[in-house]
């Protein structure tokens, strides 16, 4: 699950060419690109806005999730290389 989760957000990235995000077409060619073959209203610009939305969820949790295992992590006196531990 884990190389699946780096791998879209890779692809993201690699599409967004260092902008840091994607507007609302560029999401909806990107969806069309990389999911048009298995989902359908990839062409609906709702539909993208909504699988836009659940992206930003899922992201977000593993952001969230990882940033407390790593300030736990520094709590607890193991190294994760960041430098001062938030406790």
């Amino acid at each position: 699950m884990e190389s699946a989760i780096q791998t879209v957000v890779g692809v993201y990235l690699k599409s967004a060419k260092g902008k840091g995000s994607l507007g609302d077409k560029d999401f909806q060619g990107l969806v069309n690109k990389q999911l048009g073959n298995i989902m359908t209203g990839t062409d609906s610009s709702s539909a993208v806005k909504e699988i836009f939305q659940e992206y930003m969820t899922l992201i977000g949790y593993v952001a969230n999730t990882l940033s407390e295992q790593r300030t736990v992590a520094l709590c607890h006196g193991e190294d994760t290389h960041l430098i001062e531990p938030i406790c």
